[in-house]
């Protein structure tokens, strides 16, 4: 059975998540009272000891009004943490499912967006989610889909 580490298992999407994720795979959740994303290197034993086939980042520094004076610690859960967690999904061979937010856009379009849309980020949370996006796509890319990954989309694909 595949293994599903899903990091923010106690948030709002996070408990969303764990209403569906067990359907595809043995969940293994984790919170913020047992990962403290600002310790990178405690982020990078979580992933190893788990070992999983699919890691899903639901995780985020969501406090807009205080992210423009708290700005270090938004970037360490919004960018630095998903970048390191991209790096040990390279390393383990598996993939990484990053939940951004769509604050990465201006509005300006009339129709919906999609992943091929390019980020117009406002705001210093906007900026952050858009990074991480970028940091995590230098190391995994897969095709998104309704289902786990086949084993041929867990194995790191340049772009």
């Amino acid at each position: 059975m595949n293994r599903i580490l899903l990091i923010g298992s106690s948030g709002q999407v996070g408990r969303e998540l764990q209403k569906t994720l067990p359907s595809l795979g043995n969940l293994i959740g984790v919170s913020r009272e047992t990962l403290d994303l600002t310790q990178l290197d405690q982020i990078r034993q979580v992933i190893q000891e788990a070992q999983p086939d699919l890691i899903v980042n639901a995780a985020a520094y969501t406090a807009v009004d205080k992210a423009e004076t708290e700005t270090e610690l938004a970037n360490l859960i919004n960018a630095a943490a998903p970048t390191v967690m991209a790096e040990e999904a390279q390393c383990l061979g598996t993939a990484l499912i990053h939940i951004s937010t769509d604050y990465v856009f201006d509005g300006t379009k009339n129709t919906p967006y999609t992943e091929d849309d390019l980020p117009n980020p406002i705001g210093l949370m906007a900026n952050l989610s858009c990074l991480a996006k970028r940091e995590s796509a230098e190391f995994t890319r897969i095709p998104l889909t309704s289902a786990m990954p086949s084993s041929e989309q867990l194995g790191c694909m340049a772009h």
